[in-house]
Formats: C-alpha cells, sequence, structure tokens
C-alpha cells in the first residue's frame, strides 16, 4: 500500500472498528448486567407480593390451601416465574405447579437456605441443593403472620437463566443490525472524507513532477479553510510555486542579461580589432577605435569586477565576527562629505536630519559604508538639478532608521518589485549604474538581508525614498 489514501483509510477503519467493538463489548456487558438486574429485583418484588398473599390467606386458612395454590399459580404464569413456599421446616407445602403433576411438593430446601433467608433474604444462583435440574436466579423472603409477626414458612421464586436473557437477547440482535448499519455508514463516510483529504496531496505530487520536467505554471485549487493545515499548506505550496517561476523567469532574464553585458564589448572589441587588422579602419582612426577598444574591455572588466565583489561584500556582511558597535550618526555624516562636490555640482540642497545626540549601533561598519555610500550616489545621479536631496536618521522601538530621499523622475510602479534585482537594468528604474550592470541596489538589498534587517522604497510624484533598519546596540 503506497497510497496515503489507503494507509489513511486503513487507519481510520482500524480506529473505527477497534472503537466500534470497545463500545459493542461494553454496551452488551452493561445492557446485560442491566436487565438482569432489573429482572432479580422484579423477582424480589414478587416474592414480597407472595409472602404477603400467603400472609393474608393464612389468617383464616392454612399454607397448603386451595386458594394459596391458586394464587400463586396465577402470580407465576403472569410472571413466568416458578412459585412455592415452605413451612418453617422448609417442606414445600403449596406450588405453583398444578398438583398432581407437581413434583416439588414434599422436597425439603436445606436450613442454610433458610438462615441466610431469615437473615436479610435470599438473592443467588443456585439449584437448592438439587431441586431444580440446572442453575436459576432464586428469591425467597419468609411469610410473617399479621398479628405477632411469627414466621410461618417461606416464600420462593425463582427462574430460568433463559427466561431472564431472553428480551436481551432480542434487544442485542436489534442492536447488532443497527450498529453493523452504523458501522458500515462510519467506514463509508470515512473513505469518503479520507479521498476527499488526500486530493489535494494527489494534486501536489502531479504539480511536483512538472516542477521537475521545468513547468512552473501548475497550481493546486484551493478548496479548504485556508485556516487550517491543509489549507496552508496548499497556500504554501502555491506560494513555492510562486517563487519558482519567479525565480526561473529571473533565471531566465539572469542569463540573457548577463550574456548581452558579455556579448556587447566583446562583439566591439572583435570588430574593431578586425577593422584594424584587415584595413578597414583608415591608419588615422586606429587611435580612435583603439580607446574604443580600451573602453569596451575597462567596462567588460568592470562587469566582472563587480560580480566578484558582490560575492566577496555579501560573504562578509554575513560574518557576525565582523559587526562592531560604532556612531550610525558619525558614519552617515562621514559618507555624506564624498559628495560634497557631486552635490554642488548639480546644485542640490542637501538637508541631513541627524539627531544631537549618538545613535549607536552593532553591525559590519565597511557593509553599511557600502550601502549608505550606494544610496546616496543613486539619489544624487537621479535628483533633478536644484533640487533638494534629504538624509534623516532616526530611532524607534529598538531599531535606527535611514532614510535617504530625493526629489527627481519617480520610478514606475512596475518597476519597483524589481528594483533589488540583480541585473535588473532599466532608464526608468533608476538602477545604481544606468550604465553599468545593475548590481548596486542588490548589493545594497543583499547587505540589509544578511543583518536580518529590512529595506524598503516608495516612489510617487516626483519623490523616491529608500529606508532601511539597523538594531540599535544594547
Amino acid at each position: 500500500m503506497k497510497s496515503i489514501y489507503l494507509r489513511n483509510f486503513v487507519a481510520t477503519a482500524t480506529l473505527v472498528s477497534v472503537c466500534f467493538l470497545i463500545v459493542a463489548c461494553s454496551f452488551m456487558a452493561i445492557a446485560r448486567s442491566y436487565v438482569i438486574t432489573e429482572y432479580r429485583s422484579k423477582m424480589d418484588d414478587g416474592a414480597v407480593e407472595v409472602a404477603r398473599t400467603a400472609s393474608a390467606i393464612a389468617q383464616n386458612d392454612s399454607l397448603n390451601s386451595w386458594v394459596l395454590s391458586m394464587s400463586i399459580s396465577s402470580i407465576g404464569r403472569a410472571t413466568g416465574n416458578h412459585v412455592f413456599i415452605t413451612d418453617t421446616q422448609g417442606t414445600v407445602v403449596c406450588c405453583a405447579d398444578q398438583a398432581p403433576r407437581c413434583e416439588h411438593l414434599g422436597e425439603t430446601v436445606s436450613e442454610d437456605v433458610l438462615q441466610q433467608v431469615l437473615a436479610g433474604g435470599y438473592d443467588e444462583l443456585s439449584d437448592l441443593d438439587g431441586m431444580y435440574k440446572a442453575q436459576r436466579y432464586v428469591s425467597a423472603v419468609p411469610i410473617v403472620a399479621v398479628g405477632d409477626g411469627s414466621v410461618l414458612g417461606f416464600a420462593f421464586v425463582s427462574s430460568q437463566v433463559d427466561n431472564m436473557l431472553g428480551g436481551w437477547t432480542t434487544f442485542l440482535s436489534i442492536a447488532l443490525i443497527i450498529s453493523a448499519g452504523l458501522f458500515g455508514a462510519a467506514l463509508l463516510a470515512s473513505l469518503v472524507f479520507t479521498k476527499h483529504m488526500a486530493r489535494p496531496l494527489d494534486e501536489m505530487a502531479a504539480a511536483s513532477r512538472k516542477f521537475a520536467r521545468g513547468d512552473f505554471s501548475v497550481r493546486v485549487r484551493q478548496t479548504e479553510d485556508p485556516e487550517d493545515e491543509m489549507g496552508a499548506l496548499i497556500d504554501s505550496f502555491n506560494k513555492m510555486a510562486d517563487s519558482l517561476e519567479l525565480a526561473e523567469k529571473r533565471r531566465s532574464e539572469f542569463i540573457a542579461n548577463i550574456s548581452h553585458e558579455l556579448r556587447t564589448p566583446m562583439t566591439t572589441i572583435a570588430g574593431f580589432a578586425d577593422g584594424i587588422l584587415d584595413g578597414t579602419i583608415p591608419p588615422e582612426d586606429e587611435k580612435k577605435y583603439l580607446r574604443s577598444i580600451r573602453d569596451e574591455t575597462r567596462r567588460l572588466s568592470r562587469l566582472v569586477r563587480d560580480m566578484l565583489g558582490v560575492s566577496q561584500t555579501r560573504a562578509r556582511a554575513a560574518d557576525p565576527s565582523r559587526r562592531t558597535v560604532f556612531d550610525l550618526t558619525e558614519l552617515i555624516l562621514q559618507t555624506l562629505l564624498s559628495f560634497e562636490s557631486r552635490a554642488t555640482q548639480k546644485n542640490l540642497d542637501v538637508d541631513p536630519q541627524l539627531p544631537d545626540n549618538h545613535i549607536m549601533v552593532r553591525a559590519d561598519k565597511d557593509a553599511i559604508t557600502q550601502v549608505i555610500y550606494n544610496l546616496l550616489d543613486n539619489a544624487v545621479k537621479f535628483a533633478s538639478p536644484g533640487s533638494c536631496l534629504i538624509l534623516r536618521l532616526y530611532k524607534d522601538d529598538g531599531k535606527a532608521y535611514v532614510s535617504v530621499k530625493d526629489f527627481g523622475e519617480s520610478i514606475p510602479k512596475e518597476d519597483l518589485p524589481f528594483i533589488f534585482d540583480r541585473f535588473h537594468k532599466s532608464d526608468r528604474s533608476r538602477s545604481l549604474d544606468k550604465d553599468g550592470v545593475g548590481l548596486g541596489l542588490y548589493l545594497v538589498k543583499e547587505i540589509i538581508n544578511s543583518h536580518d534587517e529590512d529595506i524598503a522604497v516608495r516612489s510617487e510624484g516626483g519623490m523616491t525614498e529608500f529606508v532601511f533598519t539597523l538594531t540599535l546596540a544594547k
């Protein structure tokens, strides 16, 4: 049985069967005990009634009178029990069986039984020392005279075990039929429910096989409550599929971008070199094209250097041993000085909104310097000439917040979700290095994430703001 559906069904069916068996056995035992107890209680009541009747008749007649015999015969037929009366010595003097067919008249009940009756009544499973051929339930009480309360004799009521359990057997048969029907319905419901529960797992397995073949478009239908475990699993699976599909798309874009970035300078270099070698380019223009070859070679070198630099910086930023406590306010001021000349050239009004007191954080100082530098470089590059550049630092709820805001062309909404992606480069998306390969903001994101912090961007109405967090030092 490899199917989880079958395993779940077998487990559920086994559990239902065991529970049903336990409940059924307990119910039968309790029901049998209840029937016997109720029947014996009625037998005790019958014995008391026989003793009362005998006591009343004995006022004017004897215990072996015909009237008393007829009375106990009627009681015996009505209850289905056998009734007889003994004298004080235990000899049977009156029986519910009609004479001369009665075989019990003259027989004697043992002294031990009579003593038990006198001591508090008799209610046992017994054959009365061979009076009966098989064990019977027997109930007995003394017959007390109405006047002086003396013991006149003893009243015995007995019943066969089969008589007592006859009603219980009939009830048990009906109960078993109903229980079997309920058990079958429970198994059928378990079969349907287990199949329903296994359906999302079957769909996930089928989707996983398609993922293995490179098809990331398939999704599992969400028919469950998203708040329960299966619904949450389906939702997580679909989100994973979205991530895989997006990752595959990004991988394809990455390959296309890097191929383009490598192919363009190499094609230019090869074309200009061939032109110089085969004489297509005149000797007087060779220097100009050699300079182009040099520029393209340097651009290719920058691409390789930037890619290596991103990996190295990300690895260093993720190293906890490099993190120290430093003054974030001072670091921002030092980094801001590096952009004084560029801001002056664009006639930018730089507004550093920094607190008077020091804000101490624990992080990799060099990596955070790179983050601030990249964000300021991005802001200066894309700010409109004569506009304002705002650098703000504040703290809240154990976090330091750094905000870099500039005013210029907004980032289109469709580009915002991808602004931190590697090699995502567009004139409209304000990539850090518009003339480069689109690694600046990607590096910023990686450094901040390696510190378990957050960075966000918003751009609207000509205003663009980047905000990242750092944990305050304790």
